[in-house]
Formats: structure tokens, sequence, C-alpha cells
């Protein structure tokens, strides 16, 4: 058995040393060059799964940078402000199309073996699986890029297909492969080689059939007829991820190889995003002191319309978002508990999850031509908005530091935890959005809803605060509350208190919420549909950025502040000083480039593919199932 992993372990290399970032031609090499008697399609599909889970090296480019900045899940500019990199999308290119290569083996080498009728018992169950599995797979590709081949694994060339060519085809996948899996059959003689369910076939179909629930939502605002329909037949089979230990999720282990954390590089800072902080403070109305026992915190609590200290020279006042200008010299009133459990508080280091990198807590900023104060953000809660801030950014030493602004808590950047793929809330919020479609489902939106929310509570530990959360009438700073038959929307505007960071006088002002106008032209904060998308945004931190970048795409929720435009973005010409009050599609990335070593190998396949687009090879080109403009 040595002898033959290690044959499996060194094709598996050269694969990955000449897997296609050109042409995807790999997808069509035959894996079964080996003895048959040897291969098993065991080995390729556990090296699918493996591989999936992104080794340091392009979990840092897509799923931190790409992902995670696209979703506004952290603090980041790069693809936020039009901007990529060519060779991280090749790499990604690359990698998927190896991972692809593994899934497609395994299904071709147990279709072999039934062939040769010298399958085993398990064999069928197994290519089922192994079909599933490259569903996703598969998405995730078109998800990023848009059209993508999707016969390439039937030994002809890997011709592009249209994104919803792609999506109809998945959906029928699913389905198919998941209706001929024997859940009666043993599959634990080789459970080591499936990382996420180890051939729980049971788990398999659960999985498929939430995929399915999760894909047909993605085309609800392209295709409601279709979206409906295969929705519908996936929940009626009453076999879905209902409970976390029918999650998919894979272990994370520490060292540098594919199960290595995908947030576990040191230099990644992944602090507090503008967006999360927004929808983190107030909602649920759960007092921060009710949460801590630490007197450095209690101590430091604001009261709720204490917006701190305002520096109009100092932070950038050119985007939409409402907290700008402030700066909260200590910690909200009100806070969303799981903001307290996903990110730090700076200074807080009896926190047992204290990121111990975060230790500088020194600050100063320029208040006057001739005078800079000092201060410790120890203690304080902000988050700054990405963008230009042209000349106030000299004025300031915060924004992007490790310890001055809360950052991700430390066991997600350790790989201990478990990689989560799907989870049982999503499966729970997907119905709810869909019974309150008027699709036909197993539970009403409301139940569904407050399902979700409880089974990302007892994912945070913070279940203790779940019925007081789910009544909670209290509006976040973008206007939108808990409580789902709350749907009153909030005043225009409301007044909050501050101290002057020139004069010290103390003052008040009016903040305005903003208005999110790629959503119903932004007069709708409160409504049900936002409820539930910012519960399942807010439940898809830190593993699944990928599907809150989806449903934002998709929605156009929840609301995400524009860059700040002090200067003109190079990258970013559309918005301007002029129109940054308002959002637009356009202001934020949709997709990612395709690589030039595929534009320049296979010049007629990427001219398909783009044509297939419907719009140029742009960031800001909307596939085909998200909002348009």
């Amino acid at each position: 058995m040595k002898n033959i992993l290690k044959k499996i372990s060194f094709a598996l290399l050269i694969s990955a040393l000449t897997t296609s970032c050109t042409k995807l031609e790999d997808l069509n090499t035959d894996p079964t060059a080996a003895s048959e008697e040897q291969v098993r399609p065991e080995y390729f599909f556990n090296n699918s799964i493996i591989g999936a889970q992104q080794d340091p090296n392009i979990a840092e480019r897509v799923f931190v940078y790409a992902w995670k900045t696209a979703a506004h899940q952290q603090y980041f500019n790069f693809i936020n402000m039009g901007d990529d990199d060519d060779g991280f999308n090749g790499e990604y290119w690359s990698y998927i199309s190896e991972w692809l290569n593994n899934a497609n083996a395994a299904i071709e080498i147990a279709d072999k073996k039934t062939a040769a009728g010298n399958a085993e018992k398990y064999n069928e169950n197994l290519k089922q699986s192994a079909r599933i599995w490259r569903a996703y797979l598969l998405s995730e590709l078109t998800d990023n890029f848009g059209p993508a081949p999707i016969k390439a694994f039937q030994g002809v060339n890997p011709e592009f297909e249209s994104v919803k060519d792609v999506y109809y085809y998945l959906l029928d996948e699913l389905k198919d492969a998941q209706s001929k899996i024997d859940p009666t059959i043993d599959g634990q003689e080789i459970k080591s080689y499936d990382a996420a369910y180890g051939f729980n076939w049971e788990n398999w179909i659960r999985y498929a059939n939430s995929m399915r629930m999760r894909l047909a939502m993605r085309i609800s605002e392209a295709d409601q007829a279709k979206a409906k329909s295969e929705f519908e037949s996936a929940v009626s089979t009453n076999k879905f991820i209902e409970n976390s230990s029918q999650n998919f999720a894979v272990q994370e282990k520490d060292g540098w190889d594919p199960l290595s954390g995908v947030m576990s590089r040191s230099w990644n800072t992944q602090l507090l995003s503008t967006t999360l902080n927004n929808i983190f403070i107030g909602l649920g109305g759960i007092e921060t002191k009710k949460q801590f026992t630490n007197d450095e915190v209690l101590k430091s609590i604001k009261d709720e319309d204490d917006f701190g200290i305002r520096y109009l020279n100092n932070f950038s006042t050119k985007s939409n978002d409402p907290s700008q200008g402030f700066y909260l010299n200590g910690i909200p009133n009100k806070m969303d508990p799981r903001a307290y459990k996903a990110f730090f508080i700076p200074g807080n280091t009896t926190d047992s999850e204290y990121w111990s990198v975060a230790s500088n807590q020194a600050a100063e900023i320029k208040v006057s031509a001739d005078k800079t104060e000092k201060f410790s953000t120890a203690f304080t809660w902000n988050a700054f908005s990405n963008g230009t801030w042209g000349s106030k950014a000299s004025n300031i030493v915060l924004r992007g530091q490790n310890g001055r602004i809360p950052g991700m808590i430390n066991k997600f950047r350790n790989s201990t935890q478990k990689r989560l793929f799907f989870a049982s809330w999503e499966s729970y919020f997907l119905i709810a959005e869909a019974s309150l479609r008027g699709w036909n489902t197993p539970l009403s939106d409301k139940a569904a809803y407050e399902k979700g929310i409880s089974e990302n509570f007892a994912y945070w530990d913070v279940t203790n605060y779940l019925t007081d959360y789910l009544s909670s009438n209290s509006y976040n700073r973008v206007g939108t509350s808990v409580n789902y038959t709350h749907t009153t929307e909030p005043a225009s505007k409301y007044t909050v208190k501050f101290k002057d960071g020139y004069t010290g006088v103390n003052g008040t002002t009016e903040i305005i919420y903003p208005e999110n106008t790629i959503y119903k032209n932004g007069s709708i904060k409160n409504d049900k549909l936002t409820k539930i998308i910012t519960q399942k945004y807010i439940a898809t931190f830190p593993y699944q950025p990928l599907e809150a970048w989806n449903d934002q795409r998709r929605l156009g929720l929840p609301f995400f502040e524009n860059p700040a435009v002090e200067q003109p973005i190079a990258t970013m010409p559309q918005l301007t000083a002029s129109n940054y009050m308002k959002n637009q599609v356009n202001f934020f990335p949709q997709r990612m480039r395709y690589p030039s070593s595929f534009r320049s190998a296979d010049k007629v396949n990427y001219e398909n593919a783009v044509s297939l687009l419907g719009g140029s090879d742009d960031l800001f080109t909307p596939l085909w199932w998200a909002k348009q403009k």
C-alpha cells in the first residue's frame, strides 16, 4: 500500500507542477495510466478535497486578499479598489484545475472499475460523492471567473459554457448524484479518505441537497421559475444540512500544506471592516456590560449616543460610511454578541483568544500644523473605510495597524478549527428567503430565520443572549433590527454627541442612515429580506466569505459602504467625489479576471468565454445571476 500511495503522490505532484494555468487541458489527461488494480478512486477524491482547503500560498491570494476583501469582512484595499493581481488569478486557475482534475479522476476510475467488474461495494457511492464535490468546485470556479467548461471531463476539448448553462448543469448533477447514493452501504473501511464526512453517505446526500438549495437561490433574481422549481425539489427531500453534525467541514492543522488554516499567516492582519462594524453596533440590543466582567472593558463603555471624538481633518469624509469622521475612544454600548467573539478588543489581553501579535496600542494624531497628540488605542473599538484618504492618511497612525483596531481572534489564525464549506445556519437562511418569496418550504420564513440565528449563536457559544436578541427592535448603524416582525423603517437620521478633536468642545450632530441605492433604490433598510441577508452575512464570518460576496452581488445586501474618494481612484474612475453618497453595482468587484496565461495560450476559448460573459473581462462586469446595475 505504501508503494501505491507513493506512486499516486508522485503522480499528483507531477500533475500539480504541470496543471494548466493556461487551458485547463489537464482535465482531459488520463489518470489511469498506472495499473487499474493499483489506482483507487478514493485517493484522487481525497486529494481533491484536501487540496481545495487551500495551502497558505493560494489561501492568502484568494481566500484572504480576494474573497474576504470583496465580502467586506476585513479591512483591506486591493480588489475593493478595482485592483487585482494577474499572477494571483493565474495561480488560483492552476490550483482549481488540479482539484477538478482529481475529482474527475475519481469519477473516471470508479467507472472503469465498474466496467471491468472489479469495483468495491462502495464504488458507486464514492463516484456519486465525487460528482457532488465536483459540482461544488465548478460552482466555485464559475462564481469567481464566470463562464467555465463543464465537458472537459468527458474526453473533449474544454469548451466554455455560459454561467447559466453551468448552473443548469450543476443543479442536474447534484439532483442525479444524490439520488444514486445508497446510504445502507458501509463505507467505513475508506473513511480516512474523506476529510469532510468520512464517507457518511447520508451526509453526502444532505450536502448535495443543501448545495442545490444554495445554487437555486443564487439564480433567483435571474431565473425565478427555475430557481423556485429546483429549490422546492431539493428542500422537499427533507434531507439537507440541519445541524452542526452534518456541516461540511474539514479539520485544519498547523504547518504549510493544504490543511493549514486558510487565515493562518501572521502578516495578514484581518482587521475589523467598516461594513461589519456598522452592522454589529447596536444590532440585537445586547448591552456590552452584560457581555464582560473585565473592569477595563466595563469602564470604557460609552453611552449609546456617544460617537466619541470627531476628527474631520484627519479622517476621510468622502464615503457613505455613517461612522466616518469619528473616533470612538471607548467601547460601544450595545453590540451583537458575536462581534466580541469574532474580534478582539485592542489591549484586552485577558481575552484567551487575543492575538499576541497585536501588542502595540500606541498611536498619534496631528491635530494642527505644530501639534501632535499621542494616545493609547487600548479598549477602543473602531473600523475605518478603505479607499483614498489623501493627505488625511498621513495625519494619523491607526489604519491597518495591528493592535490599534479590533482584529480577528486567535483561534481562526492558528489552524485549530474546521474550515466550513456549508453550515446548518445557511440551510435555514435559504429556507427563510425561499419562504419569504412564497416558495413551498418545510418552515415558515420567521421560524427558519430564527433557527438560522440560533444555529449560529450555538457556534459562537452565545445562546444565553438569544431570546433577548431575537425580540430586539434596536437599529444598527445601517438601520436594520433583529426582530423579524419589526419592519418599521428607522427615521432618516438620529442625533449623537461627540467631542471636537481640535477644540475639545462637546457638541451634537445628526447622523444619516445610509441609503443602499442598489437595493430598492435605497428606500428600504429594515424589511424582512434585509434582516435575513444581514444575519446570513454575519454567519458567513469567517469561513464563507465567498458566499457573503455572492449574496451582495446577487441582491446588493447587506449595505456595503463605498471606498473613500478624498483623491480619485485610478482603478475606479466611475466612483467620484460627486457620487460617493450613492451605491452602484460597479462600485464593487463582481468577479476575478481570467489570467493572462489563459488569454495568451488559448485565444479561441478565451474569446468565447468573454463573449459568453456578456461584457468585458473586467472586475466590474456582473455575472449572469448578479444584479446588473
